[in-house]
């Protein structure tokens, strides 16, 4: 086997009201170089040891060998994968889904399986039960994407976000998706539904349009989640008045939280700097949309 490298991008999920069905690939990024080895292992970056196990039950080789097996293998060929990360873990930047994605890549670069986009998207969901993280993840740019258990439909949006920023202001604690599911509703009252559902339509035909204005006011006004999450997030509301200050579009809790994403359709050094000082408990990075996606590259042994 030929070493290889595997490039995942971050996910930011939902983006207000679009509800595990919204997400965007952002330019940080999960590398996987991976050289044949006598055994499975995973080189693990220290600062992420504590929460990524290096060995078979890394949720990486988890997704490799269930794709593995959904193409009728029962094995892989064993792999030493170092692992750069540069996604923050349990922030809600995708960071399970990077592993996900990257678990599928590897099965189907190491079995040849040739499979396409969309046949690893189908099973990144079956994986994770929801789309909004995996589909920008395998896909990049904003994908919009329907999963019923079986069925997947999307639409991907590429257009005009080149143009785009996206400042992740990051907490420095951890926010576990499952903690966060929790504080939610069982149910909405039918009118709330109804009209949180067309919050989420307006977002995305505001996407489509390219009205970044009208886009980032909807992911303010989100019913399904934001409301219940912001407790978890203490200076959430101090965020938002900080980043409108220097005109942004709109901020939303980025997947479960605990990042917060603004929108800036022109941002520059000098906001970024005063964001900065002003909110200087916080993490700042400013993104781009990836409109490539997860993608597998040769890697020399002297790059391993």
């Amino acid at each position: 086997m030929r070493p290889f490298r595997v490039h995942i991008p971050a996910t930011s999920a939902n983006l207000g009201p679009g509800f595990d069905s919204i997400g965007i690939a952002l330019s940080k990024y999960v590398t996987l170089e991976c050289t044949a080895s006598e055994e499975w292992h995973f080189i693990v970056p220290e600062k992420d040891q504590p929460y990524i196990p290096s060995g078979k039950e890394n949720l990486i080789y988890k997704s490799a060998i269930y794709t593995a097996q959904s193409q009728g293998h029962s094995s892989l060929p064993p792999c030493a994968v170092k692992l750069s990360n540069d996604v923050p873990i349990a922030r809600g930047l995708g960071s399970s889904s990077t592993a996900v994605v990257g678990g599928i890549e590897l099965a189907d670069h190491l079995l040849q399986l040739n499979l396409t986009d969309f046949e690893k998207l189908k099973i990144a969901c079956a994986i994770e039960g929801h789309p909004d993280n995996v589909a920008p993840a395998i896909y990049g740019g904003i994908m919009i994407a329907s999963y019923d258990g079986g069925e997947v439909d999307f639409v991907r949006f590429t257009e005009g976000l080149e143009n785009l920023t996206w400042l992740a202001i990051v907490p420095d604690f951890h926010l576990e998706t499952e903690k966060a599911r929790q504080l939610l509703p069982r149910e909405l009252p039918y009118k709330q539904a109804v009209h949180a559902s067309g919050t989420a339509n307006v977002l995305v035909a505001a996407l489509a349009q390219q009205n970044w204005e009208l886009a980032g006011k909807m992911m303010m006004h989100d019913e399904w989640h934001q409301p219940y999450r912001k407790q978890l997030i203490p200076g959430f509301d101090d965020v938002l008045k900080t980043v409108d200050q220097f005109g942004a579009s709109g901020l939303y809790i980025s997947g479960a939280g605990p990042t917060m994403v603004a929108l800036f359709d022109q941002f520059s050094d000098s906001a970024f700097e005063k964001i900065e000082s002003q909110l200087p408990e916080y993490k700042h990075f400013s993104l781009r949309a990836d409109l490539v996606g997860v993608h597998t590259e040769p890697a020399s042994i002297s790059q391993q």
